[in-house]
């Protein structure tokens, strides 16, 4: 027995293979293996996305030469204060006015349906819910638009059914105010409000949901039990901490139309907002440094409204 233990070969561990050192030197360099993943999406932001705002800002402080219709590379605030002029100031505040109208009318009616699904629907119907709110961002952009431009048209149901209410007066009424301009909601802001309001909605819904589902349903009890009537618990207690999940909702819905370009172009009036206007400067003008001075505007909107709502705890509701 000794003698064939004598005769066998000593068992030697396997050297590992180039993947099992490549693993070995990861598991002792956690930092190298945090960059190697890190790398990528860190480069592709910093040089495409950083990079390419970057390159916006620089192309507003250019300007076109009169004479020549070129763009002057020499540092300049000619852009902005072409910017400033009353018709492209009219550009940002109308879509500005039309942003904020959209957003708070969207936070009215999200609220009950929210408030419904976090306090009232209980399993299926809670997923009959979601589904519900889901749905429609199923379905293609442009397919909802052109259905909207139908639906507004002066052929189209809501027409039809104001006729049958005897109160298509009250419509021809609304269309002739100077305000809403177009003789159909399918070239006015009000059709372009309507369209806005529905394509955001879920994006307002789903935040408000998800902040008053934190909220815990013994402090609504405790209100009612101290005597608090539905309209103070409302105001003091549900509200309050809902307001997060309001304003996360509104960085959605204010941002999105602040920069859309695809419903003003369809359902909207002649008149532009900012995402036409780019187009419209860096296409048909040719004037890429206005073009990229609009574009500004919704950065730096955005960049305070974020930073307002990080003050008021919206991120803790996305």
């Amino acid at each position: 027995m000794s003698a064939l233990a004598t005769t066998q070969a000593p068992i030697l561990p396997n050297k590992p293979g180039l993947t099992g050192r490549i693993s070995d030197f990861l598991w002792k360099h956690p930092h190298v293996l945090l960059a190697a993943l890190l790398g990528p999406p860190v480069l592709w932001l910093g040089i495409i996305y950083l990079g390419s705002l970057f390159a916006l800002l620089l192309q507003s402080f250019f300007s076109i030469d009169d004479f020549s219709g070129l763009i002057s590379y020499e540092f300049t605030f000619a852009t902005y204060r072409q910017l400033l002029s009353d018709a492209n100031f009219d550009i940002i505040v109308r879509t500005v006015t039309m942003a904020a109208v959209v957003t708070l009318f969207s936070a009215l009616i999200a609220f009950p349906i929210a408030y419904y699904a976090a306090r009232y629907a209980k399993g299926k119907w809670k997923a009959v819910f979601y589904l519900g709110i889901m749905l429609p961002l199923w379905s293609s952009y442009l397919v909802k638009i052109y259905a909207w431009k139908l639906i507004l048209a002066k052929e189209g149901i809501l027409t039809w059914i104001f006729t049958k209410l005897h109160l298509l007066w009250l419509l021809n009424a609304w269309l002739s105010l100077p305000i809403i301009g177009g003789n159909s909601l399918s070239v006015s802001y009000t059709g372009t409000f309507l369209v806005f309001v529905y394509v955001w909605m879920p994006f307002m819904i789903l935040p408000i949901q998800a902040a008053l589902e934190r909220v815990p349903g013994n402090l609504i009890e405790a209100s009612s039990d101290l005597g608090g009537t539905p309209q103070q618990t409302f105001r003091h207690v549900l509200f309050p901490l809902a307001l997060p999940g309001i304003v996360a909702g509104s960085i959605f819905t204010f941002s999105l139309t602040l920069g859309d370009y695809i419903i003003p172009q369809i359902v909207g009036s002649s008149r532009l907002f900012i995402g036409q206007a780019v187009y419209a400067q860096q296409g048909t003008a040719g004037n890429i440094p206005l073009a990229a001075a609009f574009t500004v505007v919704p950065i730096v909107i955005m960049g305070l409204y974020l930073w307002i709502a990080k003050r008021m705890g919206a991120f803790d509701a996305l």
